[in-house]
């Protein structure tokens, strides 16, 4: 925290994944502390927190995270979990699964009986949060996986799909990305970018800023970031700060004034007006979710 504000000094990296030849996916059980960086990759990831609680970020979405998150990740979607909460006297880990994000392509995948769970990854480019009613069996399973070998290993991963297509109550956690820039050798550039917006939201977001970052001319920066992402630099922002503010409004007592200005804007009257057209609902009335 700095001065009473949620801090995003966060270094934003651009990992490679590897998953062994003799293998179409990796799980292991790995400590937090590895996925506290803003970062992304080409593979799939199913992440599941198996103790710990702080702050998760996938894409533009912020929310608190908590023992049992449960959340799958389309390629090159940015996302971190941070740890802001590590009383529990086991060390903070998840068990993380990573897959090929040529896995929708494969053959295998376009049987009849796997339409559902080719369906549940194409969704996956904007964070998908799952909320089991009992969440006991996906981490066993998981827990099995991070210990597996040959056919059990690739049974033990169609059984968690099976389990997650049967899950209803989930959330779509990020604004949808453009797909057509997934793959691009830019995405450094993207995630460049997206470090400053984290780094600065507090103290304000500078147009001449973002696109200094990339040495670029202000409008030049924003063809490329419209082409790259599908949103505009200011679209992103906007969502960026709603995020932090639906956050605030659910886990704090604080002010609906005072929550705008740590969110970003300087403006109570634009603050109303942008939470709603995002949340479809006034910070007050999105309050009393949480009351």
């Amino acid at each position: 925290m700095k001065n009473g504000l949620i801090s995003f000094d966060m270094e934003f990296v651009c990992e490679k994944i590897f998953v062994p030849t003799n293998h179409s996916f990796i799980t292991r059980r790995l400590p937090l502390s590895s996925n506290a960086r803003i970062h992304s990759h080409k593979n799939f990831e199913l992440n599941y927190i198996v103790s710990g609680a702080g702050r998760r970020i996938v894409g533009d979405n912020i929310s608190g995270f908590e023992k049992g998150d449960l959340v799958l990740m389309g390629p090159e979607l940015p996302h971190c979990w941070e740890v802001l909460d590590d009383r529990d006297e086991t060390t903070p880990a998840s068990i993380v699964t990573h897959f090929s994000e040529n896995i929708t392509e494969s053959d295998f995948f376009k049987m009849p009986e796997l339409e559902t769970v080719l369906r549940l990854l194409k969704q996956a480019n904007r964070g998908i949060r799952f909320k089991p009613d009992n969440d006991l069996k996906i981490r066993t399973i998981l827990t099995e996986m991070a210990s597996s070998k040959g056919l059990e290993y690739y049974i033990g991963l169609l059984r968690i799909f099976n389990l997650l297509i049967k899950i209803e109550d989930r959330e779509r956690l990020s604004n949808p990305i453009n797909q057509s820039s997934v793959f691009s050798k830019n995405i450094e550039k993207i995630n460049k970018v997206y470090e400053y917006v984290f780094q600065n939201i507090h103290e304000g977001i500078r147009l001449n800023d973002a696109a200094a970052v990339l040495n670029m001319a202000p409008s030049s920066f924003c063809r490329f970031f419209k082409k790259k992402t599908g949103n505009t630099f200011m679209e992103y922002v906007k969502n960026v700060r709603v995020g932090i503010a639906a956050k605030l409004l659910a886990e704090t007592d604080k002010q609906i004034t005072q929550i705008c200005f740590e969110s970003g804007y300087n403006n109570l009257a634009n603050f109303n007006h942008y939470f709603k057209a995002n949340m479809g609902k006034t910070p007050s009335e999105y309050r009393k979710n949480f009351q």
